[in-house]
C-alpha cells in the first residue's frame, strides 16, 4: 500500500493546506482526497508542484509498505 505523508511535509514547511492547494492550482477538496490517501492517482505535474512548493522530495510524500495480509 502507498501511505500519503504531506501532512508531515506540510508541518514542516508550516503551511496549511488551502494554502498548499492554492499554490500548485488544485481545489482543497482534490488536496484533501491526496491527503487522507483515497486518491487513486496523482499527476506527475502536481507532485512536481507539491515538491516545488515544499521543497521536498517525492519519496518525502510518498511511501510504500506491503500489505499487511
Amino acid at each position: 500500500m502507498i501511505i500519503v505523508n504531506l501532512d508531515v511535509e506540510l508541518a514542516k514547511n508550516k503551511m496549511r493546506s488551502g494554502e498548499l492547494a492554492e499554490r500548485i492550482g488544485i481545489t482543497p477538496a482534490n488536496l484533501s482526497i491526496l491527503k487522507t490517501g483515497k486518491a487513486k492517482a496523482i499527476r506527475f505535474s502536481t507532485l512536481e508542484a507539491i515538491c516545488r512548493e515544499l521543497g521536498c522530495q517525492p519519496g518525502d510524500i510518498l511511501e510504500y509498505r506491503p500489505d499487511e495480509d
